[in-house]
């Protein structure tokens, strides 16, 4: 069966056109209240979200619908992805509910969920609640209700938890951060993370009014973090996106360091250390790391020659995390900035993967630049057409001639890679290569196939 409405994150859109409006959300969470209640009697839903102004209004009818079928619903405000998925497993709750559109502009909302074990949910779940909403409601009566509280110390919790992925012995002392939280959900955790740890911190993209988030700001707008590492002479800037379960990185020099640079450096470190990248759960298995499509092909390489195998998911973490449990893996990650240690958190999390950064430049005495010395990422050109309403891209005839053109001109030194975006109407254009100005040209020609 094909999904309607999850997409590779949940479900997305822009607020006020079907399906990020009230009375569907309300219907949502009441379908996948009905879905809980088939295997447990009274389940409990934690439901965190980012800046967004639509926050309140989803917020609202995701607690109706949820205590329309009988489901009691913890509110744990702004908060963090990575930290509704911690404090879900921490609390034992049945679910949990993140409100967010990620690295989206402010018009745009959705809705995630977690299990259970503060991990993504199968696309047999999805598929399940889908079947749900196309059934008539259950209302739950009066003396059946759910129940509504707010956790006042939700931030303090997951604050705790990202300082307990840094080691005791080491501290942030004498190191000046500056932190974008892109003004969304860890606007107010963030900078105390890396504050309590001992650095000096200084704080942008930390004042939120409800339509800024993302805006100009944070890891999609890394540009502002540059102009203020370099301003303020910091040691390190962190980029955190709207709900900060993504991660750029920079170094005094200015320069920025992306999510496969930094899964690399992940990789590099515990190697270094004498450690592994695949758990003892699968102690027998090749260490390996989990990339994607758009994963640079240097990273591919330079892990070869560490004798540590990459194997390629599907865009998109979820999927990262599904080959990572498939095979015992621990680290994996996309060069967008969403990074998974599993053997830190159940989620991709941008500060805890910070921290782990942190830790090696620490412990080493380098910085980011020296200790990637060793990667040089192939030029990779992307492109983003937006596709017409009812444009179907797959019909277009000239698009595979185009890619079919390019990748006899790349050969070994390249690839193409062609996909739609789970997320919005986009089609994705990426073309790899050890030359620059050819990866450009390619990606323009096979682009202009689908304008």
């Amino acid at each position: 069966m094909t999904r309607q409405y999850f997409g590779t994150d949940g479900i997305r859109g822009t607020v006020g056109k079907h399906p990020i409006t009230p009375d569907f959300v309300l219907r949502l969470a009441h379908a996948v209240g009905r879905v809980l209640k088939q295997t447990e009697a009274r389940p409990t839903v934690l439901i965190g979200k980012d800046t967004r102004i639509s926050g309140y209004m989803l917020e609202s009818a995701l607690e109706s619908g949820f205590n329309s079928a009988g489901v009691d619903v913890v509110l744990l405000g702004p908060l963090p992805t990575p930290g509704v998925a911690y404090l879900t497993r921490a609390q034992r709750a049945s679910l949990g509910v993140v409100i967010s559109a990620s690295h989206n502009p402010y018009p745009d909302n959705g809705i995630k969920f977690f299990s259970a074990q503060g991990a993504k949910l199968s696309d047999a779940w999805e598929l399940a609640v889908e079947a749900a909403l196309d059934t008539p409601p259950v209302w739950a009566d009066s003396a059946s209700l759910g129940k509504t509280r707010r956790m006042e110390d939700a931030s303090g919790r997951y604050i705790e938890f990202c300082k307990s992925t840094f080691p005791n012995a080491l501290t942030l002392k004498g190191v000046r951060i500056v932190v974008d939280g892109a003004h969304g959900a860890a606007y107010q955790i963030a900078p105390k993370v890396f504050h309590e740890l001992g650095a000096e911190v200084i704080a942008i993209g930390c004042a939120p009014d409800g339509i800024n988030i993302n805006e100009k700001v944070g890891a999609t707008h890394p540009q502002a973090l540059v102009d203020a590492v370099k301003a303020h002479r910091a040691d390190f800037g962190v980029a955190l996106d709207g709900d900060a379960d993504r991660l750029q990185m920079v170094d005094a020099d200015g320069r920025l360091f992306n999510g496969d640079e930094i899964l690399y450096l992940m990789v590099k470190e515990r190697l270094s250390r004498g450690g592994k990248s695949s758990s003892k759960r699968a102690a027998d298995a090749v260490p390996g790391v989990v990339g994607t499509l758009m994963t640079n092909m240097a990273v591919e390489l330079a892990l070869k020659d560490k004798g540590v195998e990459l194997v390629r998911a599907k865009v998109g973490d979820r999927y990262v995390l599904e080959e990572l449990e498939k095979r015992g893996w621990l680290l994996g990650g996309e060069g967008s900035g969403h990074l998974l240690a599993l053997d830190k958190h159940t989620t991709g999390d941008g500060l805890v993967s910070a921290l782990q950064v942190l830790q090696a430049c620490v412990r080493s005495g380098q910085t980011l630049a020296e200790l990637l010395a060793d990667l040089t990422l192939f030029p990779q050109t992307l492109i983003n057409v937006r596709l017409q309403p009812g444009q179907d891209w797959k019909a277009n005839t000239q698009l595979p001639l185009a890619t079919k053109a390019a990748e006899a001109e790349l050969g070994n030194n390249g690839r193409v890679l062609i996909r739609a975006s789970g997320t919005e109407p986009l089609v994705r254009v990426m073309v790899e290569a050890r030359d620059a100005a050819q990866a450009q040209a390619c990606a323009e020609r096979i682009a202009a196939t689908l304008r």
